[in-house]
C-alpha cells in the first residue's frame, strides 16, 4: 500500500508523444501563488526555543512561492481585537517553494505573536501579501558573505543560509550571532549540520553568558570583537539583522574599519531611529482634496499630511504595518498626483498600475484613493 499526503502539491498529467511517436507523460508547471486571492494554510508549528516557535504554511495545491532570501511578509490575524496586521520574516528558502516558514519571538505585550502561540495550527489560514523588501541575496549572488545577527535577527540570515547550502553550497560564509545563552541559539542545530556539509560556512555565537567551544564566544559583540574574531570582514558583502541599535552599531563600526558602502545590506522592514522623516511638504493646489471612493468620505488636503494620516483623521479604516514605506501593506490603487517616498515596499510596475503606499504620499493636487 502507498500512502500519500492528501495535502501534498499535485497536478493533473498531461500527455503527449515524443519525436519516436512514444506515448509520454508530463506534469505541467506549478503556478506562482496569488497572496491577492488564496491564503495560506498552516501546516506546521515547531518550538525553536523557549519562547520562539516556527509556523509553517502551504500554498493552494498546484501552487507555489516565489521570494527572494530574507524577505518578509505581512499577515493578517483575526485577534479578539479585531484583525491585526504584522510583519514577519521568511526563514524558509525560497529553492523549497512549495512552502514558507515564519519563525516568531514572543515578548511581553505582543498581541499579534501571543495570538499566533495561542491559537496557530495546523488546518488555520490566514492571507499573507506578496513577499516584499530590499533586504535578500541578489541573484546572481555575489560572496563571499558576512551575515551578522542578534536575536530573532536570525530570521533571514537562516533563509539566505539554508538558500546557499541548496544553490552555492561551496560559497564562503561566515556568520556571526549574538545571543544571551546557549540556549537561546536559533536553528543552532541545524546551523552545525550545515556546517557539516558547508566547507565554507564558518559560524561564530557571540553568548552574554559563559561559553565553552570553538564556536561559543562569551562576551559582548563590538567593534574590538568583530575585529579580532573575523579579519576577513571588509572583503565581504554583509547583511546585518537584530534590533535597531545593534545594527547601527555594527554599520558605525565596519564603514568605520573601511567597508565600503555598498557591501553593507541591513534588515528594513521595522522603523528606523526617529520614525519615518519626510521632505519639507510640497506645494499643494488650492482646494485639493482626498476622496475616499469606497467610504464616500471627502477631506480636504492637510498640510505636510500623508494619506493614511488623513483616512485615519476621517475615521477610515486603513490597512497599514510599519508606517514607513516598507512592509507595502498600505498599497492602494489612487488617481491623482501625489508625492511618494517610499523605502522598498512597492514595485515599479504597480506604480505604473497607479498604486501608492498611503503611510508616506502626500497629495499634491486633488486625488481619488480607494478606501
Amino acid at each position: 500500500m502507498v500512502l500519500r499526503d492528501p495535502e501534498a502539491p499535485s497536478w493533473p498529467r498531461q500527455s503527449g508523444t515524443d519525436r519516436r511517436g512514444m506515448i509520454v507523460q508530463t506534469l505541467p508547471q506549478p503556478l506562482p501563488w496569488n497572496a491577492l486571492e488564496e491564503p495560506l494554510r498552516c501546516v506546521g508549528v515547531r518550538a525553536e526555543t523557549a519562547d520562539v516557535r516556527t509556523f509553517t504554511f502551504r500554498p493552494p495545491p498546484g501552487r507555489w512561492c516565489a521570494y527572494r532570501p530574507g524577505q518578509f511578509v505581512t499577515v493578517e490575524l483575526p485577534t479578539a481585537e479585531g484583525p491585526v496586521l504584522r510583519s514577519y520574516t521568511l526563514s524558509s528558502s525560497p529553492s523549497r517553494p512549495f512552502s514558507v516558514s515564519i519563525t516568531a519571538k514572543l515578548k511581553a505585550g505582543s498581541v499579534a505573536t501571543q495570538w499566533m502561540f495561542d491559537n496557530l495550527a495546523p488546518g488555520f489560514g490566514l492571507k499573507f501579501t506578496q513577499p516584499m523588501g530590499n533586504f535578500h541575496l541578489p541573484d546572481p549572488l555575489v560572496g563571499p558573505l558576512l551575515l551578522i545577527s542578534a536575536g530573532s535577527g536570525a530570521t533571514p540570515c537562516m533563509s539566505m543560509l539554508r538558500w546557499v547550502a541548496d544553490c552555492a553550497p561551496g560559497l564562503k560564509v561566515t556568520y556571526v550571532h549574538a545571543a544571551r545563552s546557549a540556549d537561546d541559539i536559533l536553528f543552532r542545530r541545524e546551523l552545525e549540520l550545515l556546517a557539516g556539509q558547508m566547507p565554507g560556512l564558518r559560524l561564530l555565537f557571540i553568548l552574554g553568558r559563559e561559553a565553552e567551544g570553538e564556536s561559543l564566544i562569551a562576551g559582548r559583540l563590538d567593534a574590538e570583537l568583530l575585529r579580532r574574531l573575523v579579519p576577513e570582514r571588509l572583503e565581504r558583502q554583509v547583511y546585518c539583522c537584530g534590533p535597531q541599535g545593534f545594527m547601527e552599531a555594527m554599520q558605525a563600526a565596519l564603514l568605520a574599519d573601511g567597508l565600503a558602502t555598498e557591501a553593507w545590506h541591513q534588515e528594513s522592514f521595522g522603523p528606523a531611529s526617529g520614525g519615518l522623516l519626510l521632505p519639507e511638504a510640497p506645494a499643494v493646489s488650492e482646494g485639493a482634496v482626498v476622496r475616499f471612493a469606497r467610504s464616500g468620505v471627502e477631506v480636504p488636503v492637510g498640510a505636510g499630511q500623508t494619506i493614511l494620516q488623513m483616512a485615519q483623521a476621517a475615521g477610515i479604516a486603513a490597512p497599514f504595518a510599519c508606517g514607513m514605506g516598507v512592509c507595502g501593506t498600505c498599497k492602494v490603487r489612487a488617481r491623482g498626483s501625489v508625492e511618494m517616498h517610499h523605502q522598498g515596499g512597492i514595485f515599479e510596475d504597480e506604480v505604473e498600475d497607479g498604486f501608492i503606499l498611503a503611510c508616506c504620499s502626500r497629495p499634491l493636487a486633488s486625488v481619488e484613493v480607494d478606501l
